[in-house]
C-alpha cells in the first residue's frame, strides 16, 4: 500500500514540476510550438546567410526560408515545396524543378499553381525581385541597390539547395520554369548554364529581345510605368515595380545605335548562337495570343521554334490561342487562369522525363 502511495506521489509531484516548467517557458517565451511541422535544417553556405527567426512554415512540405547575400540587396525569399514522402524516405534522392515568378511578383506567386506541387520532385522558387529581370545590372548604383540575380541563383542558391536537400544533383534531374519575366529567365538561365539544366520551359515568357516591344516592356518595369504586361504576371495583380531607375539600368541601352545595345542582344533568348547551346535540352513553350501581350509572345515562340528548326533543335511549343482548348479557366491571356493548367499539362511530362533519366 505504501509503495502504491508512494508511486502516486511521484507522478503527481512529477505532473506538478511539468506544469511550472511549461508555466515557466511560456513566462520567458521559450516554449517550443508543438504545431509547427518540422521542416528540414539549412546549413548557411555559398555565400547566403538565413535570417533564421524569418522563416514560414505551411506545412512539414511547403515552407519558406529568408536568406541575405552579397550579391542582392535586401533579404530574400526562397519557397520550396518537398514530396509528401520525403521525410518518410530519408535515403531517396529527387529532381529539382525552379519556378520563376514573373514581374512584379514574388516566390509565394508559387501558391498559383496546384501542378508545382509534386511528390515526384523538389520544387524551389526563388526570390527573383519585383523587376529583377534575372539578369546581373549594368548599373549597380541605383535605388535598388545589389542586384546581381543571376549570379544569386545559379552560384549560390542552385548550390546551396543540392547541400542541404536530398536532391539528385546533375542536370538529367534539374529543370528551370518559369512564366512572363520568369519566362525570360527560365530561357536564358538554360542558355547561360546548360551544365546545369537539363530542361526548361517557358510559359508566355520574353523571348525575343529583337521585339522593341518586348524592350519597352523591359523598360517600363525599370521606370515603375503600369502596364498590360505587369497587370497580371502576379497572382495577386498589377503590384509596385519599385523605384525607378535608369532606363539603362539592366541591360545597357536599349537602342542599337553604334552597337549601344550589346548586351540585350548577347542575352536574347531567341538568338540563334544562344539557342545553339540548347541541342541537349528539353525545351518547351507556352503561349496564348488573345491579348496584346500574348500577341507579342506567340510571335517569340514562333521566331525561335523557327530558329531551333532551322539548328535541328528539337522542341515542344503549343500555342493555346483563346485557350478553349487548354482549360474553362483560360482565356488565352497573360494571366494564372492560363499558366496554371498549362503546367498542370507540362508537369506530369517533366516528371516522366525525369524518371527517364533523360532530356529529351
Amino acid at each position: 500500500m505504501r509503495s502504491l502511495q508512494s508511486r502516486r506521489f511521484r507522478a503527481t509531484r512529477a505532473i506538478a514540476a511539468a506544469t511550472a516548467a511549461i508555466a515557466w517557458a511560456a513566462l520567458t517565451g521559450q516554449v517550443a510550438h508543438a504545431d509547427t511541422p518540422a521542416v528540414p535544417e539549412f546549413d548557411d553556405g555559398f555565400g547566403l546567410t538565413q535570417v533564421t527567426d524569418d522563416r514560414e512554415v505551411h506545412s512539414s512540405t511547403d515552407f519558406s526560408i529568408t536568406v541575405t547575400t552579397p550579391e542582392v540587396a535586401d533579404q530574400q525569399k526562397i519557397r520550396i515545396f518537398l514530396p509528401s514522402d520525403y521525410a518518410s524516405e530519408p535515403g531517396k534522392r529527387w529532381p529539382v524543378a525552379y519556378f520563376l515568378h514573373g514581374g512584379p511578383g514574388s516566390p509565394d506567386d508559387a501558391d498559383a499553381v496546384d501542378a508545382l506541387r509534386s511528390d515526384q520532385m523538389i520544387t524551389v522558387a526563388p526570390d527573383g525581385g519585383r523587376k529583377g529581370w534575372y539578369a546581373d545590372w549594368l548599373m549597380q548604383d541605383t535605388a535598388e541597390g545589389a542586384a546581381n540575380w543571376e549570379t544569386f541563383h545559379l552560384e549560390q542558391v542552385v548550390p546551396f539547395i543540392d547541400a542541404n536537400l536530398r536532391t539528385i544533383p546533375d542536370r538529367d534531374h534539374r529543370a528551370v520554369l518559369g512564366l512572363s519575366m520568369g519566362g525570360f529567365g527560365s530561357m536564358h538561365y538554360a542558355q547561360a548554364r546548360p551544365d546545369l539544366f537539363g530542361h526548361v520551359a517557358s510559359l508566355s515568357g520574353a523571348l525575343d529581345f529583337g521585339n522593341y516591344a518586348v524592350r519597352g516592356t523591359v523598360v517600363a518595369t525599370e521606370l515603375n510605368l503600369t502596364t498590360a504586361w505587369c497587370a497580371v504576371s502576379s497572382s495577386r495583380g498589377c503590384a509596385d515595380y519599385g523605384p525607378v531607375v535608369d532606363s539603362d539600368a539592366i541591360f545597357g541601352s536599349p537602342y542599337p545605335v553604334f552597337n549601344a545595345d550589346h548586351i540585350w542582344r548577347s542575352v536574347n533568348p531567341a538568338a540563334s548562337d544562344n539557342l545553339a547551346k540548347l541541342a541537349d535540352t528539353g525545351i518547351t513553350l507556352y503561349t496564348g495570343d488573345n491579348d496584346l501581350v500574348e500577341n507579342h509572345t506567340a510571335d517569340g515562340v514562333d521566331v525561335v521554334t523557327s530558329r531551333l528548326d532551322k539548328l535541328g533543335i528539337a522542341s515542344r511549343a503549343v500555342n493555346y490561342g483563346d485557350g478553349s482548348s487548354l482549360s474553362p479557366t483560360c482565356n488565352g491571356g497573360h494571366n494564372y487562369g492560363c499558366w496554371s493548367p498549362a503546367l498542370a499539362d507540362y508537369i506530369p511530362r517533366l516528371e516522366a522525363a525525369f524518371a527517364a533519366g533523360a532530356t529529351k
